[in-house]
């Protein structure tokens, strides 16, 4: 039944498409330009005219679909066929113009990865040759699977450090571990789980970093100073460095800070770089290309002076430095990740593997897919274009899956890389093949270069990659914005010195108390007057409802003033459950008792479909409070108005 003087909603009619409603004619003019469609870089017109920023060229608009349709992450428009394989929306539009902004920025990628794999795996506590083994599936992976054109897959700090943590230093754990990850993160992304990773704020996220920044830097202070035989426990880890600072190596020492200081320099140099533009001289221009390429491969020009220098020394008959040693050379076997491991007494099944691995099977699956997630959606919005996080797990959990059959350890998404990459000017996710195939090409044919390369120089490009990821001001927007959320940062940020796992579910389980207490106690605003008028500020919950009858009752019974009737607004309550329509009944009922009443006024239609289907004793409701005010008066029980009855139609059923 309508209330009179309300109107049937107006239904808006369905906008066509561009295509319109048949099939689109085939294409008269010719692809665009790639300043128009460069992945990434908006088309900026000026509203009804059809022209590009100030100029007053008429631009021609093509029959052919723009390729935002086909863009990684862009879903298609109505009535548009898009391929559901990712590469298939970007492919059959590659420009020829784009392939030379792809292979410089798969190679400036490349640049990058190849030191960091190295300086990774000892991190992870690995022989060096799995930190390349980790490095070139993910690229592969990602070209067809991924929806973010910047976006590179590899060894990160963060998930090395849980792999040190979970793998306990052993090839075998940690070839599974990225195994059993892969199969974890590939099942989230086929029933759509993604939106797990939402219940890890941002403060938990924002302490872990931290912690792990600061963990990762001290647990490299051992290379600088070329001393052995620290514990990776990181308290254990400052008491021995304290204690034996005395036995720092000179050479190492004096490498580890020059590297450092190198790739901090090459580092401000990049970012006060100004760009050239096409009008400068060519001299100008092709300065600005040389520093540019020296500042974005810093870490590998770094690492390759630090192995000059060593050679240098060992031709001379001596060696200040800690060498990295031999690598194998060639490329790992393709085969099935080991599910048993061989020991001094015996063999470890797969159950004891498991065991071993606990909370890790857990931590680092999300922990990657939390990685990734959040930077493609850093940069797509940066660069103006969508992702699907749940194709972007699938993609996660494909590449780990993989990658454990050439010996890889979990990879994720790298920060560092991707920021290398989307100033690269990369324009498809191809330049991964580029990143890929220079990693395999290493692993062919340049492994015995490794061998004099510093683990100095190494410890000093990890530490240049994790400290910009310590973020000193969260604590000072925390406090200024929210005190409350600084709770959970400190609980993660400080536990997690002494166990990951540790922290991460501590400042998860506070996360989750402080969301749960805000759903039991939501913020209940109450008008006094000849009627209450009682406001829960947020949906009604089964924990909240004991605090609702509470703020009711002791208002409206108060001794201290005569018993008023209620009137309960619910404009902000958009559902309820059965325990919460238990509870509105006795409230109903309590009330009744000493002669009162109470009435409901803006019911939402899926919350009074609820109430009337439960067929609440004395339930009252209107459309607004001032009409259940006017009809009721100081007694809401005397005269009887015509309630407002909503248009759904009742099933019987609570839902």
């Amino acid at each position: 039944m309508r209330h009179p003087g309300r109107s049937d909603p107006v239904r808006a009619e369905p906008r066509p498409d561009r295509a319109g409603t048949g099939t689109a004619p085939a294409p008269r003019d010719p692809a665009p330009p790639l300043s128009r469609y460069r992945p990434g870089i908006p088309l900026r017109l000026c509203p009804g005219t059809g022209t590009t920023g100030s100029a007053s060229v008429p631009v021609p608009a093509p029959r052919d679909p723009p390729l935002s349709r086909y863009r990684p992450g862009v879903p298609a428009m109505p009535g548009s066929r898009c391929p559901a394989l990712p590469v298939l929306r970007w492919l059959p539009r590659y420009s020829r113009s784009w392939l030379p902004l792809d292979v410089l920025a798969g190679l400036a990628v490349g640049l990058t990865a190849v030191p960091q794999a190295l300086a990774y795996a000892e991190l992870a506590g690995l022989p060096l040759q799995y930190g390349l083994y980790s490095s070139f599936m993910g690229c592969f992976v990602y070209c067809f699977l991924g929806t973010a054109k910047d976006v590179t897959l590899g060894p990160t700090a963060i998930m090395s450090l849980l792999v040190s943590s979970y793998a306990f230093h052993e090839p075998v754990h940690a070839v599974l571990l990225a195994f059993l990850s892969g199969c974890i993160q590939l099942a989230m992304g086929l029933l759509h789980l993604g939106f797990l990773l939402d219940f890890i704020s941002c403060p938990v996220i924002k302490g872990f970093t931290s912690a792990a920044s600061v963990t990762i830097s001290f647990n490299q202070i051992k290379n600088i100073l070329g001393l052995q035989g620290i514990p990776r426990q990181f308290f254990l880890q400052v008491y021995e460095t304290l204690r034996r600072i005395r036995e720092t190596r000179a050479g190492d020492a004096v490498l580890g800070l020059s590297c450092l200081a190198a790739l901090a320099g090459l580092r401000a140099m990049k970012s006060h770089l100004p760009r050239a533009s096409p009008a400068e001289p060519l001299a100008v221009r092709i300065s600005y290309l040389i520093v540019w390429i020296c500042a974005t491969a810093r870490n590998a020009l770094v690492v390759l002076f630090a192995g000059l220098v060593a050679y240098s020394f060992q031709v001379m008959g001596s060696q200040p430095f800690r060498l990295t040693g031999s690598i194998p050379q060639g490329l790992p076997a393709f085969r099935p990740p080991r599910f048993s491991l061989a020991a001094p007494n015996g063999t470890v099944p797969f159950q004891s593997m498991l065991q071993d691995m606990g909370v890790g099977l857990a931590v680092v699956p999300l922990m990657g897919l939390l990685e990734t997630v959040a930077i493609a959606k850093a940069f797509a919005s940066q660069n103006g274009y969508r992702i699907d996080p749940n194709q972007e797990l699938l993609a996660l959990g494909v590449a780990n899956v993989l990658g454990s059959f050439v010996s890889s350890y979990p990879i994720t998404g790298s920060f560092g890389r991707t920021a290398v990459n989307a100033q690269s000017g990369v324009c498809t996710p191809a330049g991964g093949l580029v990143t890929g195939a220079l990693v395999l090409l290493s692993l062919a044919y340049f492994t015995s270069l490794f061998y004099y390369i510093p683990k100095a120089a190494l410890a000093a490009v990890i530490i240049s990659a994790v400290v910009p990821v310590f973020d000193a001001g969260i604590f000072r927007t925390l406090w200024r914005v929210k005190r409350l959320d600084l709770v959970p940062l400190c609980v993660t940020f400080l536990l997690c010195f002494w166990e990951v796992q540790y922290g991460i579910l501590a400042g998860v389980l506070v996360s989750g108390i402080l969301l749960l207490y805000s759903l039991a106690r939501p913020p209940i605003k109450v008008s006094e007057g000849a009627v209450l008028l009682v406001q829960p500020g947020s949906s009604l919950h089964f924990p909240a409802v004991e605090h609702l009858r509470d703020s009711v009752c002791s208002r409206a019974l108060a001794a201290a003033s005569p018993p008023r009737s209620v009137v309960l607004d619910c404009c902000h309550i958009s559902s309820v459950d059965y325990t919460v329509v238990v509870g509105l009944a006795e409230l109903l009922q309590e009330l009744r008792r000493h002669g009162l009443s109470l009435a409901f006024c803006g019911l939402k239609d899926p919350v009074l479909q609820v109430l009337l289907s439960a067929d609440l004793e004395g339930f009252q409701h209107f459309p607004s409070w001032e009409e259940a005010e006017r009809s009721r008066g100081a007694e809401l029980g005397g005269s009887r108005a015509e309630p407002f009855t909503s248009t759904a139609q009742s099933t019987g059923l609570i839902q």
